[in-house]
């Protein structure tokens, strides 16, 4: 299966553009990029567990930073890499998920994302979809 997003050139950080058929898989695709950038799995265990994410927000910018942010914060505290999302509610301003995850000693961590930030951020809903471009902090 090919990647659902492409890596974007920027200087002192890394950059991705997503494209999905709605905004449930837009939000799903980008966490999946992100954590394909940060770790590689090297053993398979049934160790995943699921953890409830729920998010509110003024705006559909700040709703994506926010979730890819938590979910960056969940790894890093939790020690955890995510591998899949079950979103069951989305709009502009909230989102309720569980997402899968199992322990990062499952993984070879590659990059440490410190977070998603607004620097160039674009969502855009296309005729055919929608696309977003986020940079982060590395």
């Amino acid at each position: 299966m090919g990647k659902n997003y492409e890596l974007i050139e920027h200087t002192a950080d890394v950059g991705i553009r997503v494209k999905a058929d709605d905004l449930k898989e837009l939000f799903k695709n980008a966490a999946l990029a992100m954590f394909d950038i940060i770790a590689v799995r090297y053993q398979v265990r049934s160790d995943t567990k699921e953890i409830k994410i729920e998010q509110n927000a003024v705006s559909l910018d700040e709703l994506f930073i926010n979730w890819l942010n938590e979910l960056l914060s969940l790894s890093s505290a939790k020690e955890i890499i995510f591998s899949d999302f079950k979103i069951s509610e989305i709009d502009d301003k909230h989102i309720n998920v569980v997402a899968m995850a199992s322990s990062s000693k499952n993984y070879k961590v590659n990059v440490e994302i410190k977070a998603a930030t607004y620097h160039q951020l674009k969502i855009e809903k296309l005729k055919e979809g929608w696309q977003a471009e986020v940079i982060f902090d590395v």
